[in-house]
């Protein structure tokens, strides 16, 4: 059973290996895919046989393993000729380096090389399987595909999806570079400051409550008073998180040692902290302290 004919122009080592791939997939199945491959001229015609009719199911898998091979092809053209101008035009205000950055990273996502995942990330997984949808679905409606028309013919209804993702790794470098500014203020503020304490304790409990400590002086209530005059609500972790952000600023601690960070509901908390106090901070998790609120005590 004649299942595809795969045509292209150009040596292309990454269709073979796809095919073997989905040849060893399918032979875990059970099922044989055999190949016939002939040359004209310079195209070459790579035909895929199967031993027996296949389900829709295994046909679906069929197809997106096909649709993969192809997505490869496009977005390695569209990195080579398409990205960088997109950039160029798109974010001329950035540097060429900065640009650089960006569409070094973009390939990697658009390869599928995302390795934090958050609602940046699962919006760029989601246009990528939208052109992996277009793909297959193109796939399924022909029993001959020419990569190179495909290419030539089909790229445009797939560069609005590649230039949303591209425009999503854009957004996400900028929120880090102003973070990483943001930071970078944080610790000037920091460093021109004098320590008004030595040596500071941040203990989180298990319900992420912190409790402020000079030595062994339960200093929570004056450490934040300055701030919580603002009628905030003191419920609300992220109101909390800025305004611990902003109490350690002003007192500047020489040291600060963080028991049980794991509790901390906003971790990202403890990595500001940790960029801002840069070598003040040490992470505590089984001393006595650490040890009573694993334990669920009530004294610390």
């Amino acid at each position: 059973m004649l299942l595809l004919t795969i045509v292209y122009d150009k040596e292309r080592k990454e269709i073979i290996q796809g095919i073997q791939e989905l040849k060893e997939y399918f032979r875990h199945k059970g099922v044989l895919i055999g190949i016939y491959e002939s040359m004209e001229s310079n195209t070459h015609f790579l035909k895929l046989f199967c031993d027996r009719e296949i389900d829709n199911k295994l046909r679906n898998i069929f197809n997106m393993y096909i649709a993969n091979i192809i997505y490869n092809i496009v977005i390695e053209e569209f990195c080579e000729e398409d990205i960088l101008a997109f950039l160029s035009n798109e974010y001329f205000f950035l540097k060429y380096d900065e640009l650089e950055e960006i569409r070094l990273e973009s390939m990697k996502v658009l390869e599928g090389g995302m390795k934090i995942i958050d609602e940046n990330s699962i919006s760029c997984i989601n246009k990528r399987n939208d052109i992996l949808d277009k793909i297959s679905k193109c796939i399924s409606e022909n029993n001959e595909i020419n990569i190179d028309g495909f290419i030539t013919f089909r790229i445009k209804e797939l560069l609005g999806d590649l230039e949303s993702i591209v425009d999503k790794v854009v957004e996400k470098y900028m929120v880090n570079k102003e973070y990483n500014e943001f930071i970078k203020l944080l610790k000037y503020f920091v460093e021109i400051q004098e320590s008004k304490i030595d040596y500071l304790s941040i203990i989180i409990d298990n319900n992420g409550k912190y409790i402020i400590k000079d030595g062994e002086r339960d200093i929570t209530r004056s450490f934040f008073k300055e701030f919580t005059e603002l009628n905030h609500d003191e419920n609300m972790t992220s109101d909390l998180d800025d305004i611990l952000i902003s109490a350690l600023i002003t007192a500047s601690p020489s040291k600060i040692v963080i028991h049980c960070a794991e509790n901390c509901r906003n971790p990202e908390l403890i990595n500001t902290i940790e960029k801002v106090f840069t070598g003040r901070v040490k992470f505590c998790n089984n001393c006595s302290i650490c040890e009573s609120i694993k334990n669920n005590f009530n004294r610390i």
